[in-house]
């Protein structure tokens, strides 16, 4: 198995960081894979794969090196670079552009276990990719970036609170499928048997995505190592979200979503990043939900986590929520 062994001061530089380049390319990877965790990422596949798919019949090379550089054990790693705090898509995929081509060959290479096809041995890859890579930010990504960043930021949150609580053992234990914390200063990062890797003295970043994968490790040998993984899935699936429509003619939209996103128990800091609304709007839905009985809170080391009561599981169910969902067409 793969391990990084990381010593107390390189956790203690830890840091979540959302990234829009780390982002997109996870979508590549939902496009290109075709397989969705949840219907929200159906409907966005059905509304972006068709395409995604003209563009790549129009260019074989381009599709040549999806197919080479996207595999479900490796990855090509000039096109996945260990994301920077506060880094724009474009800047991270300035980068891409700027590889070298003999590197990117090489890269693709080893994906292929030594076997680089005559139509990938050229130097356009790195620009090829950057511009596949610009194509899905500026199409499926962009215009639906905003709501995606919210939720991105709630997991943050959500992450953050169980460090304090469980400390970064228990967060790295549960990042994404075959990530696991050894004890020892050993985080165990896959199944591969790949020699281990000493990170003393780097930074470690933590990088939540959206598409229900397995996410990816990247580094950039020795200051920076990154590990993507796919946010928390109630609040990745849009459609899980979306409140019935004769709950929000009872309560008002905004209420009626504030209780349907509480199927699962969330912190009121994870409401305004989901939600979009403000911190004292989301505080006077929940009084009024507290009131009603609809919803309870309780702690959870420093946070106070609120869910839905009994009533308000009746109350969601009988809006309509399971008629609704069958009409949702968000993205993944």
């Amino acid at each position: 198995m793969g391990w990084w062994q990381i010593n107390a001061d390189t956790l203690a530089r830890s840091r979540f960081v959302v990234s829009p380049l780390a982002e997109t390319f996870a979508c590549l990877k939902l496009l290109h894979a075709d397989v969705a965790a949840h219907p929200g990422e159906r409907a966005w596949l059905d509304t972006h794969l068709p395409a995604h798919r003209r563009r790549l019949a129009d260019d074989p090379v381009t599709a040549l090196l999806v197919r080479s550089g996207v595999g479900r054990e490796w990855i090509a790693d000039f096109l996945t670079p260990a994301p920077g705090a506060g880094e724009s898509f474009e800047e991270g995929v300035a980068r891409i552009r700027a590889t070298c081509p003999d590197e990117a060959r090489a890269d693709l290479a080893v994906c292929l276990e030594g076997r680089l096809p005559a139509a990938l041995d050229r130097d356009d890859l790195p620009e090829r990719a950057a511009a596949l890579l610009e194509d899905v930010w500026a199409g499926a990504v962009r215009p639906d970036w905003e709501r995606r960043r919210r939720v991105l930021e709630a997991d943050v949150v959500a992450r953050t609170a169980q460090v304090s609580r469980g400390g970064w053992a228990a967060v790295l234990d549960a990042l994404r499928p075959g990530t696991r914390w050894l004890g020892d200063s050993r985080l165990q990062i896959n199944l591969n048997p790949y020699p281990p890797r000493d990170l003393s003295g780097a930074e470690l970043i933590l990088v939540p995505v959206t598409p229900q994968r397995h996410g990816w490790v990247a580094w950039e040998e020795p200051e920076r190592y990154a590990v993507v993984y796919p946010c928390t899935g109630a609040l990745a699936d849009d459609g899980a979200r979306r409140p019935p429509a004769a709950l929000g003619a009872l309560l008002g939209p905004a209420r009626a979503g504030v209780l349907t996103l509480l199927g699962s128990p969330m912190s009121t800091s994870q409401l305004v990043g989901v939600t979009g609304q403000g911190l004292g709007s989301v505080g006077r839905h929940l009084r009024v939900l507290l009131d009603a009985g609809l919803v309870e809170r309780r702690r959870a080391g420093r946070s106070v986590l609120y869910s839905r009561t009994a009533a308000g599981e009746v109350l969601v169910e009988a809006g309509g929520g399971a008629a609704d969902e069958g009409c949702d067409t968000s993205r993944g």
